[in-house]
């Protein structure tokens, strides 16, 4: 195979065969799950269909500002995505804003700026997506992690705040925890990448004809791109957000999510 594949739309519905599979087996053991499978699998294919046009357009027109302007979309609906999922963390929206538009600009400004990849929509869009993507999933995994460990520990912070303590000394160890579980996904799939599963870039450049040799070394830029990326964007959140839990004074507010 050396040149792009050509999908077509036939090809497409015929994979509807595994969505069967999986519907059936939602049937067979009662889950319940049939409706939101159909749900599931149409969204995806308005949504992508969408994107696949939208980013033709992205491509023909060779704007970076373009680019720009649908990163900073991504950002704010990574934000109000990931909000969601630490309900728990009151305010935790700008914490969140903040994390990802500074973990996108500084991993991304870092590739371009050490020449991995060109300041183009080809090579930018689909990096973005990625890395916000992930960074998304990893402060919203660390903040719901921390919500859970100030409800958990409550009586812990008010001693060690009646202690002397101030609010970050007092929450240190539950950073600490909470980062590690917004980490340890990626680092996992980092560890296993090539031994149990090909990540999807990969597979992806292979599917398409690419040398294997070229697959594997654009494969290890974005997981290293992506480690630095979850790291600054679970870090910056966290280091933002653990601070809407105290008063001024250094006194931990009532528990509660927004």
């Amino acid at each position: 195979m050396t040149g792009p594949i050509d999908v077509s739309l036939w090809e497409v519905a015929a994979a509807l065969v595994l969505v069967a599979v999986a519907v059936g087996a939602s049937v067979w053991q009662g889950a319940a799950l049939e409706s939101d499978i159909g749900v599931a699998v149409l969204r995806a294919f308005v949504q992508l269909t969408a994107v696949g046009y939208g980013i033709d357009l992205l491509f023909d027109q060779d704007s970076v500002a373009l680019v720009l302007g649908l990163v900073a979309v991504m950002v704010l609906l990574g934000a109000f995505t990931a909000r969601h999922r630490a309900r728990a963390v009151p305010g935790a929206f700008w914490p969140i804003l903040v994390a990802l538009a500074l973990a996108a600009s500084a991993t991304l400004g870092l590739m371009i700026a050490l020449g991995v990849f060109e300041p183009k929509p080809r090579y930018l869009v689909p990096v973005a997506g990625i890395v916000i993507g992930n960074a998304m999933t990893a402060a919203a995994v660390a903040l719901n992690r921390l919500g859970d460990e100030v409800t958990r520990s409550r009586r812990e912070i008010e001693a060690t705040l009646a202690l002397g303590a101030t609010a970050a000394q007092a929450a240190r160890p539950l950073l600490r925890r909470s980062l590690r579980s917004g980490l340890i996904p990626l680092v996992d799939q980092t560890k296993t990448t090539g031994l149990i599963t090909f990540p999807g870039i990969m597979v992806g450049m292979l599917l398409g004809g690419a040398d294997p040799v070229d697959a594997v070394r654009l494969q290890l830029v974005i997981l290293y791109t992506l480690l630095g990326a979850v790291s600054l964007s679970a870090l910056i959140a966290m280091s933002l957000a653990y601070r809407n839990f105290f008063t001024p004074a250094h006194q931990l507010r009532e528990v509660g999510g927004e």
